[in-house]
């Protein structure tokens, strides 16, 4: 009997354990089981136009979205649910669009608060917004919870992928303002459906629901958070269903290309660190370039060439304009109408022919008819093994030269070319070498995103960066370059910004590149007050 009774206890530890965590009912606000205001919301959105009742806002400005406040019924509920959130494990998220904390997909949680919440914005709310929007609304919802800590940001982005029809935020947050930062702002767009500039801000309070409809022009972001003592906790995710429809999608114009400037070696010894134009210098230079690809050449430039670039960056009146649109990029670019003519100079030096020559020594790219092709090294190397081979007459000599012609013939396609492949072959003149160049300031703000027309468009090219203002500039500021493979996350290299530091990298088609947006962290306080750090660079692009 004693043994029974074990079975039959060790039974009710098994059910007990079986036993799942009880889900609570998350009652929403009133309004969502209102069907007359259900009614009034679907007819205004239908129409493009405000709404309001009790809790619930509807605005169509930028674009359509909802606020409501008090979204969960009962305050010991959202309490609750603040506290099994905070205790999920969070991953660490960073790359060119965002910094902040995630949690998995709150799609299998058991804790009942969670579940709770879940069972109710799948259920109930779906419904709901379902009736209102007048689509079928799919059973799938994605549902996770992000921290926002100090400078944690979400850049300007869309929201559009296959699929997903209404995106929703749910805030629980502490009293919030909006110098803490966090805001979620919104963008007007121009004719081409392009994000120009932030025309509402949206500051976010204790259990308040946000949606709006994901379409061509429903850019936002999650401004950058200011607060170094408070946490921006949401629950967010989307509701899937059929798209809206849209056009095609803009094609930016690229930055116009140029053949270098007719100047002549001058400029080099005028500008250029001595110890880069010796040629045996040159020569190594070249071979670690060729083993990685990128090299970064300190204290490129003559010391007081620096110098005096350097002041008149800071000092004088130049001309800077914004640069975005802001779902691509946001830093300043010079007028070089409006640029002193020591970085004028400096501007013609990375233009100009004997510079393009010089690249050329330092990474073995055609960037100048000087240079000799692989083809030509190949043949060079050719007859110096058939004049070792053979050097015992001249008739000896030419024939094992002739053989090697036909041995090179046979190695690029057929030893008997056809008249048209042969007048093919001299058709094809070598392209000319070309660059596209900016002088850009940066400072807290500034960022540039990778994007579909810049994988599209990618191509070899051979980037070079010449910063000036940034010593002592820490990592943790951001602002530095990440280059990476495309469509996928692994990093490839980082470029770090250093004072007279010329980097050089050659990129292939699957290489894209982005600058670290440049946080909070780089305003430094003085007297009460922040001064915004700035530096400075020159960025070219080489074409073969």
């Amino acid at each position: 009997m004693s043994s029974k009774r074990q079975e039959h206890s060790d039974n009710n530890t098994e059910k007990r354990k079986r036993v799942k965590k009880r889900e609570e009912v998350a009652q929403l606000s009133r309004v969502v089981d209102d069907e007359e205001v259900k009614k009034a919301v679907k007819e205004a959105w239908s129409q493009g136009v405000p709404y309001s009742h009790e809790n619930l806002e509807l605005n169509c400005f930028p674009y359509p979205h909802c606020i409501i406040k008090n979204f969960i019924h009962s305050d010991a509920f959202t309490e609750n649910l603040q506290k099994e959130l905070l205790e999920l494990n969070f991953h660490e998220k960073s790359n060119d669009l965002y910094k902040y904390k995630q949690s998995d997909d709150l799609r299998e949680r058991t804790e009942s608060h969670i579940s709770g919440l879940r069972a109710a914005l799948f259920g109930q709310f779906r419904s709901w917004l379902g009736e209102v929007l007048d689509v079928t609304l799919e059973s799938t919802v994605d549902i996770s919870c992000a921290k926002y800590q100090y400078t944690d940001i979400l850049l300007c982005h869309d929201d559009e992928l296959e699929g997903r029809r209404v995106a929703f935020i749910l805030y629980l947050v502490p009293p919030w303002q909006s110098s803490d930062g966090g805001t979620l702002d919104m963008y007007a767009t121009d004719s081409h459906l392009q994000p120009k500039h932030i025309v509402k801000s949206l500051v976010p309070s204790w259990n308040t629901l946000v949606l709006f409809e994901v379409s061509p022009v429903s850019f936002h972001q999650v401004a950058e958070v200011l607060s170094e003592d408070k946490c921006r906790l949401s629950l967010s995710g989307w509701f899937h269903g059929p798209s809206i429809q849209r056009g095609p999608r803009h094609i930016e114009e690229s930055l116009p290309r140029s053949p270098h400037l007719p100047r002549d070696e001058t400029l080099l010894f005028e500008w250029v660190n001595p110890m880069y134009l010796d040629i045996s210098y040159q020569e190594q230079i070249q071979e670690e370039f060729e083993e990685s690809s990128e090299i970064q050449l300190k204290d490129f430039l003559k010391e007081e060439k620096f110098a005096e670039v350097s002041v008149a960056l800071r000092l004088h009146e130049i001309q800077w304009a914004r640069r975005g649109p802001p779902n691509k990029r946001s830093y300043e670019v010079a007028s070089l109408e409006s640029i002193p003519s020591c970085v004028s100079d400096c501007w013609e030096l990375l233009c100009s022919e004997a510079f393009f020559l010089l690249l050329s020594n330092f990474t073995g790219l055609r960037l100048h008819f000087l240079c000799p092709n692989d083809d030509d090294d190949d043949d060079d190397d050719d007859n110096e093994d058939g004049h070792e081979e053979d050097g015992e007459n001249e008739e000896e000599e030419e024939e094992e030269n002739n053989k090697e012609s036909a041995r090179d013939g046979e190695a690029t396609g057929s030893a008997m070319e056809t008249p048209t492949a042969k007048k093919t072959s001299k058709a094809k003149e070598p392209s000319t070498p070309e660059y596209t160049g900016e002088l850009r300031r940066w400072t807290h703000g500034g960022y540039t995103l990778l994007h579909d027309g810049e994988a599209v468009r990618a191509e070899y090219a051979l980037d070079l960066i010449l910063p000036f203002g940034c010593s002592d500039w820490p990592s943790e500021f951001g602002g530095f370059t990440s280059y990476v493979a495309n469509e996928e996350d692994e990093e490839l290299l980082t470029v770090h910004p250093e004072d007279n530091c010329l980097a050089l990298v050659y990129r292939d088609k699957e290489t894209l590149k982005f600058v670290k947006h440049i946080n909070h962290k780089s305003s430094c306080q003085e007297n009460g007050n922040y001064l915004r750090r700035t530096f400075y660079d020159f960025s070219f692009v080489y074409y073969e």
